[in-house]
Protein backbone atom coordinates (compact mmCIF):
# COMPACT_ATOMS: atom_id res chain seq x y z
CA UNK A 1 0.00 0.00 0.00
CA UNK A 2 1.17 3.57 -1.10
CA UNK A 3 1.69 5.76 1.55
CA UNK A 4 0.25 9.53 1.31
CA UNK A 5 2.56 12.58 1.10
CA UNK A 6 2.60 14.72 3.83
CA UNK A 7 2.24 17.84 1.80
CA UNK A 8 0.86 18.20 -1.54
CA UNK A 9 2.14 20.80 -4.06
CA UNK A 10 0.48 23.40 -4.78
CA UNK A 11 -0.49 23.67 -8.80
CA UNK A 12 -2.69 26.90 -9.00
CA UNK A 13 -0.14 29.73 -9.35
CA UNK A 14 0.65 32.23 -6.61
CA UNK A 15 0.29 30.46 -3.21
CA UNK A 16 0.58 33.86 -1.74
CA UNK A 17 -1.93 35.30 -3.80
CA UNK A 18 -4.84 32.23 -3.09
CA UNK A 19 -3.84 32.15 0.79
CA UNK A 20 -4.87 36.00 1.39
CA UNK A 21 -7.85 35.97 -1.35
CA UNK A 22 -9.45 33.28 0.88
CA UNK A 23 -8.24 35.00 4.15
CA UNK A 24 -10.47 38.16 2.61
CA UNK A 25 -13.36 36.38 2.27
CA UNK A 26 -13.04 34.95 5.71
CA UNK A 27 -12.12 38.35 7.06
CA UNK A 28 -15.35 39.91 5.24
CA UNK A 29 -17.83 36.97 5.98
CA UNK A 30 -16.79 36.43 9.82
CA UNK A 31 -14.13 38.56 11.25
CA UNK A 32 -10.86 38.63 11.82
CA UNK A 33 -10.72 36.49 14.63
CA UNK A 34 -12.07 33.08 12.45
CA UNK A 35 -8.97 33.46 10.54
CA UNK A 36 -5.91 31.21 11.19
CA UNK A 37 -3.45 29.16 9.07
CA UNK A 38 -4.90 26.21 9.39
CA UNK A 39 -8.22 26.63 8.21
CA UNK A 40 -6.49 28.92 4.99
CA UNK A 41 -4.81 25.62 4.30
CA UNK A 42 -7.71 23.68 4.71
CA UNK A 43 -9.59 26.07 2.54
CA UNK A 44 -7.19 26.30 -0.76
CA UNK A 45 -5.82 22.66 -0.65
CA UNK A 46 -2.78 22.45 1.09
CA UNK A 47 -0.92 21.11 3.98
CA UNK A 48 -1.34 22.67 7.13
CA UNK A 49 2.30 23.84 7.07
CA UNK A 50 2.35 25.63 3.55
CA UNK A 51 1.11 28.79 4.67
CA UNK A 52 3.81 28.81 7.02
CA UNK A 53 6.32 29.22 3.88
CA UNK A 54 4.53 32.98 3.45
CA UNK A 55 3.44 33.82 7.00
CA UNK A 56 5.08 32.99 10.13
CA UNK A 57 1.72 33.93 12.26
CA UNK A 58 -1.41 34.80 12.43
CA UNK A 59 0.06 38.70 12.88
CA UNK A 60 2.11 37.85 9.69
CA UNK A 61 -0.87 37.46 7.69
CA UNK A 62 -3.26 40.48 9.00
CA UNK A 63 -0.43 42.61 8.51
CA UNK A 64 -0.50 41.33 4.65
CA UNK A 65 -3.87 41.65 4.68
CA UNK A 66 -3.57 45.23 5.97
CA UNK A 67 -1.38 46.21 3.18
CA UNK A 68 -2.92 44.60 0.17
CA UNK A 69 -5.61 46.93 1.66
CA UNK A 70 -3.93 49.99 1.74
CA UNK A 71 -1.91 49.17 -1.91
CA UNK A 72 -5.91 49.00 -3.26
CA UNK A 73 -6.66 52.15 -1.28
CA UNK A 74 -3.89 54.03 -3.31
CA UNK A 75 -4.82 52.59 -6.68
CA UNK A 76 -7.96 53.80 -6.16
CA UNK A 77 -7.32 56.95 -5.01
CA UNK A 78 -4.64 57.48 -8.11
CA UNK A 79 -7.37 56.02 -10.48
CA UNK A 80 -9.92 58.72 -9.20
CA UNK A 81 -7.50 61.63 -9.27
CA UNK A 82 -7.99 64.19 -11.44
CA UNK A 83 -5.15 66.88 -10.66
CA UNK A 84 -6.27 69.27 -13.55
CA UNK A 85 -9.63 69.97 -11.98
CA UNK A 86 -10.57 72.66 -9.51
CA UNK A 87 -10.38 71.34 -6.35
CA UNK A 88 -14.32 70.84 -5.64
CA UNK A 89 -14.20 68.22 -8.37
CA UNK A 90 -10.98 66.93 -6.93
CA UNK A 91 -11.78 66.55 -4.15
CA UNK A 92 -15.24 65.02 -4.77
CA UNK A 93 -13.96 62.62 -6.85
CA UNK A 94 -11.68 61.37 -4.33
CA UNK A 95 -14.32 61.56 -1.67
CA UNK A 96 -16.41 58.93 -4.41
CA UNK A 97 -13.63 56.83 -4.91
CA UNK A 98 -12.84 56.49 -1.06
CA UNK A 99 -16.67 56.45 0.23
CA UNK A 100 -16.61 53.17 -2.65
CA UNK A 101 -14.06 51.57 -1.02
CA UNK A 102 -15.17 51.86 2.47
CA UNK A 103 -18.95 49.71 1.25
CA UNK A 104 -17.07 47.23 -0.60
CA UNK A 105 -14.52 46.56 2.21
CA UNK A 106 -15.93 47.71 5.75
CA UNK A 107 -14.01 44.41 7.41
CA UNK A 108 -10.68 45.22 5.58
CA UNK A 109 -10.94 48.94 6.38
CA UNK A 110 -11.62 48.51 9.96
CA UNK A 111 -8.42 45.56 10.04
CA UNK A 112 -5.99 48.31 8.07
CA UNK A 113 -6.85 51.04 10.85
CA UNK A 114 -6.45 48.95 13.70
CA UNK A 115 -2.91 47.70 12.10
CA UNK A 116 -1.97 51.73 11.43
CA UNK A 117 -2.36 51.66 15.02
CA UNK A 118 -0.04 49.34 16.42
CA UNK A 119 3.21 50.10 17.42
CA UNK A 120 5.08 47.38 15.84
CA UNK A 121 3.89 48.40 12.78
CA UNK A 122 6.91 49.01 10.71
CA UNK A 123 8.39 48.10 7.04
CA UNK A 124 6.38 48.14 3.96
CA UNK A 125 3.03 48.15 6.00
CA UNK A 126 4.29 51.34 7.55
CA UNK A 127 5.38 52.98 4.12
CA UNK A 128 2.00 51.98 2.26
CA UNK A 129 0.30 53.78 5.20
CA UNK A 130 2.78 56.53 4.97
CA UNK A 131 2.11 56.59 1.33
CA UNK A 132 -1.81 56.38 1.27
CA UNK A 133 -2.18 59.44 3.78
CA UNK A 134 0.97 61.44 2.26
CA UNK A 135 -0.86 61.32 -1.10
CA UNK A 136 -3.78 63.21 0.53
CA UNK A 137 -1.66 65.48 1.98
CA UNK A 138 0.03 66.52 -1.63
CA UNK A 139 -3.54 67.19 -2.71
CA UNK A 140 -4.42 70.07 -0.15
CA UNK A 141 -0.68 71.32 -0.17
CA UNK A 142 -1.01 71.45 -4.21
CA UNK A 143 -4.37 73.12 -3.68
CA UNK A 144 -2.61 75.46 -1.06
CA UNK A 145 -0.36 76.77 -3.88
CA UNK A 146 -3.25 77.48 -6.50
CA UNK A 147 -4.84 79.20 -3.75
CA UNK A 148 -7.88 77.04 -3.49
CA UNK A 149 -7.26 76.00 0.20
CA UNK A 150 -6.66 78.20 3.33
CA UNK A 151 -2.52 78.48 4.25
CA UNK A 152 -1.62 76.52 7.19
CA UNK A 153 0.05 72.92 8.19
CA UNK A 154 -1.51 70.70 5.05
CA UNK A 155 -1.22 67.46 7.55
CA UNK A 156 -3.38 68.97 9.63
CA UNK A 157 -5.92 70.43 7.06
CA UNK A 158 -5.89 66.97 5.29
CA UNK A 159 -7.45 65.69 8.77
CA UNK A 160 -9.97 67.80 8.81
CA UNK A 161 -11.08 66.26 5.17
CA UNK A 162 -9.87 62.58 6.00
CA UNK A 163 -12.14 63.25 9.56
CA UNK A 164 -15.21 64.27 7.54
CA UNK A 165 -14.92 61.39 5.27
CA UNK A 166 -14.18 58.55 7.34
CA UNK A 167 -16.86 59.81 9.67
CA UNK A 168 -19.41 59.43 6.75
CA UNK A 169 -18.06 56.22 5.97
CA UNK A 170 -18.84 55.19 10.03
CA UNK A 171 -21.90 56.48 9.55
CA UNK A 172 -22.50 53.75 6.49
CA UNK A 173 -20.51 50.80 8.37
CA UNK A 174 -22.53 51.23 10.79
CA UNK A 175 -26.16 51.47 9.29
CA UNK A 176 -27.07 54.96 10.04
CA UNK A 177 -26.95 55.99 6.67
CA UNK A 178 -27.44 53.93 3.62
CA UNK A 179 -24.96 53.98 0.95
CA UNK A 180 -27.19 54.88 -1.86
CA UNK A 181 -28.03 58.21 1.01
CA UNK A 182 -24.30 58.81 1.57
CA UNK A 183 -23.24 58.57 -2.16
CA UNK A 184 -26.03 61.05 -3.05
CA UNK A 185 -25.28 63.44 -0.40
CA UNK A 186 -21.80 63.47 -1.53
CA UNK A 187 -21.50 66.42 -3.56
CA UNK A 188 -23.18 68.81 -0.72
CA UNK A 189 -21.08 67.15 1.94
CA UNK A 190 -17.80 68.24 0.16
CA UNK A 191 -19.06 71.49 -0.46
CA UNK A 192 -19.61 72.46 3.24
CA UNK A 193 -16.45 70.76 4.23
CA UNK A 194 -14.63 73.36 1.50
CA UNK A 195 -16.52 76.26 2.27
CA UNK A 196 -18.13 75.91 5.65
CA UNK A 197 -21.03 76.26 7.08
CA UNK A 198 -21.16 80.24 8.01
CA UNK A 199 -23.46 82.16 5.83
CA UNK A 200 -21.96 84.68 3.67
Amino acid sequence: MLSMPESRPYHHGDLRAALLKSAERTLRDKGAAALSLRELARDVGVSHAAPGRHFKDKQALLDALALTGYERLLRTLGAADAPDRPIEERMTGLARAYLGFVIDNPALLELMFARKHEPDTTGRLAEAVDETFGSLTRIVADAQERGEIIPGDPERLMLVVASSLHGLAALVAACALSPEEALAGLDGQVHHLLHGLTPR
